[in-house]
């Protein structure tokens, strides 16, 4: 009992001196006691645990083997010799685990962690795409649950989509189901793009390209779309030395004011290696604090209140619920696995994009 006490102690002390800023001190007394419990069990268990960069200071600083953006966490996982995956994220990301892990056992800790842009299309929309649009490649975010890949011709993630769009021989592509990534990616292409509504509009019936070299869908992150211009002119006119970084799931003309866009883990890295020190992250705003924990000298401006609440529902306590009661485990059908993994891998056989993916690291001084 003493070591055990002891163990707990230094934990919180840990945890005081990082996360004393973000988290008040009775809080982070209880969460000492979780982490030391979570740590056990994640021996017991021979489980690893996954942080997406979105969780919050106290789980993301003190529980992950590995943290980062959700395709390189599922990767790295595939690699280890654990017999249990925690996926402190959201559905999809644990599905993309289980795609690339059918044989271990993958969890997710709240059943309740969802995701507005993977729920806005499935597998069924994408077979009516395919039936309208024949012959027309489908390219589908890694954002999407496992039977809508399994539907598509391959994935992209945010960093690689350009280059997976290029690599792709068809004068036509479909892109889903990120309305803003996929004009974000038209851009940067220089494709003609048109969403299904607008092709629906000039009278074709959905039975052909109406001209488009892009067709997406109307998906859209409810985190992201609530940036606005306005947002970006009214924080550099009060911080004109400000870097503002925006995610290319925020709309085209956000990413067109902003300084920087990238995925997640192209944020942190860009923000930790830039000579400026003062940031403007639109993001979801957990990452700001995970960022300001382990960046001295950086100024990240807390402007931001769009916390993601699928992401919220990961806690540390549901985390060792999870791993206690091996609960919320991702079960998919043989099949599904099979075709959504082919749609993964096809991406990765692309060599510009798999050189573009963010890499995953495990926290440079996690609080044990």
């Amino acid at each position: 009992m003493a070591i055990r006490e002891a163990t707990i102690e230094a934990t919180y002390e840990r945890m005081a001196e990082r996360l004393g800023e973000f988290v008040p001190d009775f809080e982070l007394r209880t969460k000492a006691e979780l982490v030391y419990e979570i740590e056990r069990l994640k021996v017991e268990r021979n489980a690893v645990i996954l942080g997406h960069n979105y969780m919050e200071p106290a789980l993301f600083h003190t529980v992950p083997d590995i943290v980062g953006d959700s395709l390189e966490l599922s990767r790295r996982a595939a690699q280890t010799d654990k017999d249990v995956i925690v996926f402190c994220g959201v559905r999809f990301m644990a599905e993309t685990a289980k795609i690339l892990s059918p044989d271990k056992t993958v969890l997710v800790p709240s059943s309740r962690a969802g995701c507005s842009l993977a729920e806005s299309i499935t597998a069924a929309d994408v077979r009516a795409l395919k039936e309208r649009f024949p012959g027309i490649p489908v390219v589908t975010y890694i954002n999407t649950y496992a039977d809508v890949k399994a539907e598509c011709d391959i994935c992209c993630t945010s960093s690689n989509a350009a280059a997976v769009v290029d690599s792709l021989d068809s004068d036509t592509v479909i892109f889903l189901p990120d309305e803003f990534l996929a004009r974000n990616v038209a851009r940067d292409t220089g494709k003609r793009i048109m969403t299904i509504q607008e092709i629906a509009a000039a009278g074709d019936r959905m039975r052909s390209s109406a001209g488009a070299e892009m067709i997406s869908w109307n998906g859209r992150c409810e985190v992201h779309e609530i940036f606005e211009v306005a947002d970006v002119r009214s924080v550099r006119k009060q911080f004109p030395d400000v870097e503002v970084l925006a995610h290319p799931e925020c709309s085209p003309e956000v990413v067109e004011a902003s300084d920087f866009s990238g995925s997640t883990t192209a944020m942190i890295r860009h923000v930790q290696s830039s000579e400026a020190s003062r940031f403007l992250l639109l993001t979801e705003c957990s990452m700001g604090d995970n960022i300001i924990a382990e960046s001295s000298g950086k100024d990240i401006l807390r402007l931001c209140s769009h916390r993601c609440p699928h992401m919220a529902e990961i806690t540390l306590e549901e985390t060792l619920a999870a791993l206690r009661e091996l609960r919320f485990e991702i079960d998919l059908p043989a099949e599904t696995i099979e075709r959504a993994r082919g749609s993964v891998m096809r991406m990765l056989e692309i060599k510009p994009s798999a050189a573009a993916l963010p890499s995953a690291s495990a926290p440079r001084s996690a609080i044990r």
